[in-house]
């Protein structure tokens, strides 16, 4: 799956860090964010490294363990779902498409022949049909419905998640991009 990441981001239209193999609510997903270079820069510079553990996030309804909390260092683009049926695509998109649009990417030729794509056109989700020599195809484009269901506790975590993996296995020099 992971050769097919970019491919499928450069497709859509989704400029930015491709985030690979991210476990989400049962689900391995991976996410393409953009780094925002002057929050980053002020998280490193005032001792506000990610924060992705779960209890530390929790702990955020205790307003008297912590009066204020970080701005969120990146921006979650899209999310891409590797699957093999529309039910586990449906599944695996459900609840990330409340946080940012959601394509599953396909290994092309199958693609429009053996998927009812209007099921997952109806829900938002969109199509990328990836080829071995890596040619991406846009079948059906996703809807970005986050604005839909507003912030949640979840979806913030999941930033911080992602924040902490870009810092860890991204480059320096290759974080800062449009």
């Amino acid at each position: 799956m992971q050769p097919l990441l970019h491919p499928a981001a450069s497709a859509l239209g989704w400029r930015g860090i491709v985030v690979p193999d991210v476990a989400v609510l049962g689900h391995q997903v991976s996410a393409v964010v953009r780094v925002r270079a002057d929050v980053h820069e002020w998280r490193s510079a005032n001792g506000w490294p990610p924060q992705a553990d779960p209890s530390w996030f929790r702990s955020w309804f205790e307003p008297a363990a912590h009066d204020r909390l970080p701005v969120p260092a990146v921006e979650l683009v899209g999310v891409l779902v590797g699957e093999s049926t529309v039910d586990r695509a449906l599944q695996s998109c459900g609840t990330l498409m409340t946080l940012a649009p959601c394509s599953v990417v396909l290994p092309a030729p199958q693609g429009a022949q053996s998927w009812p794509l209007i099921e997952l056109d109806y829900y938002g989700i969109g199509v990328v049909a990836v080829d071995a020599a890596g040619a991406a195809e846009l079948l059906v484009p996703p809807e970005d419905r986050s604005t839909e269901f507003g912030p949640s506790l979840f979806g913030r975590w999941l930033l911080e998640v992602l924040y902490d993996r870009v810092l860890k296995e991204v480059p320096a020099n290759a974080r800062v991009n449009g």
